[in-house]
C-alpha cells in the first residue's frame, strides 16, 4: 500500500472521528490513493471481520481487526500490518504506519470520482476544511448527527438604526442550511437574529457554538 508524508494530520487530529466508529468504518468503499501506479484498489471493511479487496475489479478476501488503542490489524496473504489512528472522517481515512510518519491514505468512493484523487488534493481539501475554516463540533446530542459549521464568508457591511454599523457574514451548516451572523463595528461583539430578539455574542467562537449546538 502506498504511503505518503502528510504533515497537515497531526495539526487537524483534535477534528477526527474515533477509529472505533466502525458504523462509519465499514461497509464503505474506501479507494486507497496511489498516485504512482494509477491502479483503483477499493477496501472494503465488512462487520464481519472480513475485508475485501478490489483491484479493477477482480476481488481478493483478507482479513481486519480493530485492536483498541486506535490502531487496525491488516492481515493479508502475505503479510500483517499494523497502523495507527491518523485522521478519519466521512471522506479520509489516514492510517499510519505503525513506528514511521507516514500514512497509508484512502478516499471514500463517492469523493474519490470527483475532487479528491490526488495527495495535493486531499491536503488542499483538509486544510481548506479544518484550517482555514475550522470545523468546530457539537459534542451534545450522541446518538444524533453532528451539526457543524463547514464554511464561513463575509457577505456585506450594513447599518440599522438600532444595531448602528455591523459585518454580515454567513456561515454554512453541515446540514446544507445557511446562517447569518453579524458583528458590531463599534464594539466587535457579535448578533444574530432569533426569531423576535437580537443574541449578542462576546466573541465569534462563542456565537458560532451557538450557531452549531441551536442548529438554527
Amino acid at each position: 500500500m502506498k504511503t505518503y508524508i502528510a504533515e497537515i494530520i497531526p495539526k487537524i487530529q483534535k477534528f477526527s472521528q474515533k477509529l472505533d466508529n466502525l458504523s462509519m468504518l465499514t461497509n464503505q468503499h474506501w479507494v486507497v490513493l496511489d498516485e504512482l501506479t494509477q491502479v483503483k484498489t477499493v477496501y472494503i471493511f465488512r462487520d464481519n471481520g472480513e475485508l475485501l479487496i478490489a483491484v479493477n475489479g477482480k476481488v481478493d478476501k483478507a482479513k481486519w481487526e480493530y485492536l483498541g488503542n486506535s490502531s487496525i490489524l491488516i492481515d493479508l496473504k502475505e503479510n500483517s500490518y499494523l497502523f495507527r489512528h491518523g485522521f478519519f472522517d466521512e471522506n479520509i481515512l489516514a492510517l499510519k504506519i505503525d513506528n514511521k510518519n507516514e500514512y497509508a491514505i484512502l478516499i471514500n468512493e463517492s469523493k474519490y470520482q470527483k475532487e479528491l484523487n490526488s495527495i495535493s488534493a486531499i491536503i488542499r481539501f483538509l486544510s481548506q476544511n479544518y484550517i482555514e475554516n475550522p470545523l468546530i463540533i457539537n459534542k451534545q446530542g450522541l446518538g444524533k448527527q453532528d451539526i457543524f459549521i463547514t464554511n464561513i464568508v463575509f457577505k456585506r457591511n450594513g447599518y440599522t438604526f438600532k444595531m448602528g454599523s455591523y459585518k454580515e457574514f454567513s456561515a454554512k451548516l453541515s446540514n446544507g442550511k445557511f446562517i447569518d451572523f453579524y458583528q458590531k463595528k463599534s464594539n466587535e461583539k457579535y448578533f444574530i437574529y432569533n426569531k423576535n430578539e437580537i443574541i449578542i455574542f462576546p466573541d465569534k467562537d462563542t456565537c458560532v457554538k451557538f450557531i452549531e449546538e441551536k442548529n438554527l
